[in-house]
């Protein structure tokens, strides 16, 4: 299958807010994630849902720890993560994975969230969880197929497919659909010319983006716009492939017109990037 060049800027539209719109119309996003020592990752994500237009953006820390440290972005909720938040919450959203980390914990977690009806996007740490347990594999494919984001990275897709990373990188479009079949989801493989693909929807290739974006922190704001383009999406006429498409040429367009303002590529960070985003989001 050959992939098509990724344009979706003409969604953008879509999302325009109407003068009666309040922050529900724009969607509740819950993040899980940040144990100890990553706290970093899912407070990027949780800032990217913000200033990519979420409603309301509420941050699971596995690390209760890091809830005392973290208070640069007071329009965040933060609580500690535990079994039963979702049913408590009732997000539109779930986003997990960024910093997420191992353990009995995160698997009880991650099993919650695939058991949910919440859209779901699945990054990092959840997906090598999902990679080495058949229980939540199951529990992934039993989802509808176009309610669930996974966003991989090579390494993240060789775990998936019991492959090794050159493998998925000699033929990406070939690991896309084995990873679309394999999960029943729509999948963004990461990456130089980040593919897109989902069960019954043709595949996509983005071209945009530059080697500054190969950072730690870059992923985490894809998952974090992503899960914000899908919030909004639910109640402004976009299905999540077309919501995931659109945050992944977001977040590429974002670090091109840095790159294009003398911004990088070195020293590119995801602070900047997020912000940039927004930029986007705004363009009349």
């Amino acid at each position: 299958m050959t992939a098509q060049t990724l344009n979706t800027f003409h969604l953008i539209p879509r999302l325009e807010r109407q003068a009666h719109e309040h922050k529900g119309h724009a969607g509740k996003v819950l993040m899980i994630g940040g144990a100890p020592g990553m706290a970093g990752a899912i407070l990027l994500a949780g800032r990217a849902a913000l200033h990519a237009g979420a409603g309301w953006v509420i941050l699971d820390f596995v690390d209760e720890r890091a809830i005392s440290v973290l208070s640069d972005q007071p329009e965040l909720m933060l609580r500690v993560a535990q079994v039963g938040d979702v049913a408590q919450i009732h997000p539109d959203v779930i986003a997990i994975g960024p910093g997420l980390g191992q353990g009995n914990l995160v698997k009880q977690l991650l099993s919650e969230a695939l058991q949910s009806s919440a859209l779901l996007v699945i990054d990092a740490d959840a997906l090598n969880l999902i990679a080495t347990n058949p229980h939540l594999l199951s529990q992934l494919k039993a989802r509808s197929s176009l309610s669930t984001v996974l966003t991989p990275h090579p390494g993240e897709a060789a775990n998936l497919l019991k492959e090794t990373t050159e493998q998925i990188q000699s033929n990406r479009e070939l690991a896309i659909q084995k990873l679309v079949d394999l999960t029943g989801s729509i999948v963004v493989l990461k990456g130089q010319h980040t593919l897109l693909h989902a069960p019954e929807q043709s595949m996509q290739v983005c071209l945009r983006g530059n080697p500054g974006m190969g950072v730690g922190g870059m992923g985490d704001v894809l998952t974090g716009v992503t899960s914000a383009i899908l919030a909004q999406g639910i109640r402004h006429g976009l299905n999540a492939y077309e919501a995931a498409c659109l945050a992944v040429e977001l977040h590429s367009v974002a670090a091109d017109n840095l790159l294009n303002q003398g911004v990088g590529p070195i020293g590119l960070t995801p602070s900047e990037v997020l912000l940039e985003v927004r930029n986007l989001i705004n363009i009349k």
